[in-house]
């Protein structure tokens, strides 16, 4: 028989989580795990998962831990102003007051709650709907929850933090009027249908864990998510090799409009 080696692994963990570690860079990937498995009891990748075949907790860990959640508010503020006073007044001129937002691999929350703040500078909360998603249960339940430490609210705007955010010992806790504005979802962007006629999508810091191969197909998606003349927004440590060839114009250095 042969030995269950790392590609027998990312089999039996698409069978179990729908997670393609294919599309992963390998070595970077191969490496975490491999950190992971020597700090866990279990001697090697067939122990390791028919343990979480049993554990839900511990399987729930594993997918947090692959997907990788880092998160901030406002994370890189000079891109969230080009949003404010550029993007968003482009896109209320072009589409009005009732975008399709959708914050795509959003971690804990701070992103698309980010965007509620954001926008309510153009538009009453009552009014604003977000869609957020992530392929993590743990951290969709996190996000829904509200609850973040100083570090994860450095660069909220202090007019924010003062409205919308009450201390709780160390740590803040959002306001519902905020909380309201965003539904959250679980979605793979591997796998799943990616939602229509979006004005603004926003993936941030996700892609740079992909392949190329990986990338180019979900840039492409992306696209043909978007409305004629919306805008994807992506972070600092990304760029779309070739936009063009997927129809994109470049509207600024992260932002990238059909």
């Amino acid at each position: 028989m042969a030995a269950y080696d790392y590609e027998a692994f990312m089999q039996d963990i698409f069978k179990l989580t729908k997670i393609d570690l294919t599309f992963y860079k390998q070595a970077q990937m191969k490496r975490r795990i491999d950190t992971l498995i020597t700090k866990s009891p279990h001697k090697d990748y067939q122990a390791f998962v028919g343990a979480l075949k049993t554990d839900k907790k511990a399987l729930d860990e594993f997918v947090e831990y692959i997907t990788i959640n880092v998160s901030e508010f406002y994370r890189n503020p000079e891109q969230w102003e080009i949003l404010t006073k550029r993007v968003f007044p482009m896109l209320i001129e072009q589409f009005g007051t009732n975008l399709n937002i959708w914050s795509a691999a959003c971690s804990t929350g701070d992103e698309p709650y980010s965007l509620v703040m954001a926008l309510s500078e153009f538009v009453p909360l009552n009014k604003i709907r977000i869609t957020a998603t992530d392929i993590s249960d743990e951290v969709v339940a996190k996000a829904k929850i509200g609850l973040y430490g100083e570090k994860s609210i450095a660069n909220v705007p202090d007019k924010y933090k003062r409205e919308y955010f009450v201390q709780n010992g160390p740590a803040y806790q959002i306001s519902d009027k905020i909380k309201n504005c965003v539904t959250f979802k679980k979605h793979n962007l591997l796998k799943d249908e990616f939602f229509k006629k979006q004005h603004l999508i926003v993936c941030r810091n996700v892609l740079i864990y992909f392949t190329e191969e990986a990338k180019d197909e979900i840039f492409a998606k992306y696209y043909d998510s978007l409305a004629d003349g919306g805008v994807l927004f992506i972070g600092s440590t990304e760029q779309i090799m070739r936009y063009k060839d997927i129809g994109y114009k470049r509207l600024d250095s992260f932002y990238y409009q059909r």
